[in-house]
């Protein structure tokens, strides 16, 4: 199958690749001269517009956009309509809010061009493991473009699927990675627990070697922590600031607007945001509160 990858950054490059290694044709755009010079090393045919990428592909087109969410996911797609036509189809396969994704099929539907939604995970581990897809769109389109999904994902039968109509494939997605948020949160407290007790001097970097094999909490995140730990034991010269990108939160608020409690997300998320505060004045407040009641010493900054 022949495809355009529109964004090439670490992961669209890496995909682009993959579909390439599984025999499909790539033409691929970024605006960065430098990711597009990567790109061609992997065998992708990079071009310098998106007028060019829509000109290298035949009818009808398949388009995979690999952009940061939000305005620019809008922006593409205003680019592109002009130079569409009915039977082309456009693949998101970013980390869009659900919402976006339903209004965006939606406008495009009445153009008569298939929008397809592709929630993926596997980060830069991907072109070598596969990608997990969660797909949403109209049965038909995603039939068609199931060459490129299976090449993607770790088997043509496995680690990927068709999850529902436009939308459903980045809700899921929005899920995974709140879930993503609270085993990551709870693997860091552990760990954190096991590092202060200083009484046995834990290596903590072998225990988690220890539970990647027959543990109940063995999984790829404590792989990648165990490696992290294996390379840097103390985290030296790593900032405590967690950032999100925004999927905690929509999964918080999907939450509370669907009222299911989901309280390990919802803190996870707050976690997060706490670690960016380097002077936080809720913490002053609650010494001088301490302070104030109880008489107990406040420390001095």
């Amino acid at each position: 199958m022949e495809l355009g990858m529109i964004g090439l950054g670490r992961m669209g490059a890496n995909m682009a690749q993959r579909l390439v290694q599984g025999g499909h044709r790539v033409v691929g755009f970024d605006p960065g001269v430098q990711a597009r010079e990567q790109a061609a090393q992997g065998g992708i045919e990079a071009v310098a517009s998106l007028q060019e990428l829509i000109e290298r592909l035949p009818t009808p087109r398949v388009l995979w956009m690999m952009v940061p969410a939000g305005e620019v996911v809008d922006r593409t797609i205003s680019e592109l309509l002009p130079h569409l036509h009915a039977g082309d189809a456009l693949i998101d396969g970013g980390n869009s809010f659900y919402k976006d994704t339903v209004r965006r099929g939606a406008m495009l539907y009445g153009h008569g061009i298939g929008y397809v939604d592709s929630g993926t995970s596997g980060g830069v581990w991907g072109l070598a493991e596969g990608y997990s897809l969660m797909v949403g769109g109209e049965p038909t389109v995603v039939e068609r473009l199931r060459p490129i999904f299976a090449t993607l994902a770790p088997a043509p039968d496995r680690g990927w699927g068709h999850v529902g109509p436009v939308g459903a494939g980045h809700f899921t997605k929005m899920v995974h990675n709140g879930i993503e948020y609270g085993m990551m949160q709870a693997y860091a407290e552990g760990f954190a627990i096991m590092q202060r007790k200083d009484e046995f001097a834990l290596d903590v970097a072998q225990i988690a070697q220890i539970w990647r094999h027959g543990s109940v909490v063995r999984s790829w995140l404590l792989d990648l922590s165990a490696n992290a730990l294996q390379r840097n034991p103390t985290l030296e010269g790593i900032a405590p600031y967690v950032a999100d990108s925004g999927e905690g939160r929509w999964t918080v608020a999907e939450a509370i607007e669907l009222d299911v409690s989901a309280p390990v997300i919802t803190l996870s998320l707050l976690e997060r945001l706490r670690s960016r505060e380097d002077d936080s004045f809720a913490d002053k407040l609650l010494a001088a509160m301490r302070g104030e009641f109880g008489g107990h010493a406040i420390r001095k900054a």
